[in-house]
């Protein structure tokens, strides 16, 4: 992990298009910018005409060391932020942003060979789907596993860059909480504790573990987690609410 000292930036709306039916992916170009680990994330801070200001943060969905920025953004409708993220942005926009930000919910290579199990609720794939796609960059050896669990296909992030990280080293697993694709084997439902055991690490091969999700959804599969054997201190989680 690289220590990047914070602070406000200046970032520019490279491109912005619709990720899912209700999320937008925007690239930014920010001249100022450090770099990121995989995993971390940023304030956006938006400033109206009367002067007043909101800030919300939001995961990075790149990393490295670029000064393109990625993120995707589902909007909460009520939302201060993400609305206007989602629908009013436009290429050539300026915005401020303030990171990188977090130190523990982040992922380096390392000579860990510990497998890395990764649980996403919804968008909360983000910063997880940052991770996989630096671990495939990387010559880290440690095998990768996702779990997905998503409303249905057309709420997936990063549907098509998923699908192309699988191999020897990564394996995706996806729950469909409520439509799933024509022919899918598994019928659309919440993740329970049966199908988390079937799609995730075993608790005896001890592997590093990072969920992120709304809070119940984390709450819900930490516990299911431990009560399975794995360690606590193996377990990183990462919430979020209306944004």
């Amino acid at each position: 992990m690289t220590h990047r000292a914070p602070a406000w930036h200046v970032a520019t709306v490279v491109d912005a298009r619709a990720e899912t039916t209700t999320a937008r992916r925007i690239q930014l170009e920010v001249p100022t910018w450090p770099g990121n680990d995989a995993g971390a994330h940023l304030d956006v801070r938006l400033t109206a005409p009367d002067g007043y200001q909101a800030t919300r943060s939001y995961s990075v969905a790149s990393s490295g060391a670029q000064t393109r920025v990625v993120l995707a953004v589902d909007e909460v409708p009520d939302g201060e932020v993400s609305p206007f993220l989602v629908h009013d942005l436009r290429p050539g926009d300026q915005i401020e942003v303030h990171g990188p930000l977090g130190a523990f919910f982040v992922w380096t290579p390392s000579t860990d060979a510990a497998p890395v199990q990764l649980i996403a609720g919804g968008s909360g794939v983000v910063p997880l789907f940052a991770m996989a796609a630096a671990h495939a960059e990387s010559d880290d050896a440690a095998p990768f596993r996702l779990l997905y669990s998503v409303r249905s296909p057309d709420d997936t992030f990063f549907a098509e860059e998923l699908m192309a990280l699988g191999g020897d080293r990564f394996t995706l697993d996806t729950v469909y909480t409520r439509r799933a694709p024509w022919g899918w084997p598994d019928e659309p439902g919440r993740l329970t504790l049966d199908r988390l055991r079937g799609a995730v690490f075993s608790a005896e091969e001890r592997p590093r573990v990072y969920v992120c999700g709304p809070t119940p959804f984390v709450e819900a599969v930490a516990g299911w987690l431990i009560d399975a054997g794995h360690e606590p201190a193996r377990i990183r989680t990462e919430r979020f609410g209306g944004s």
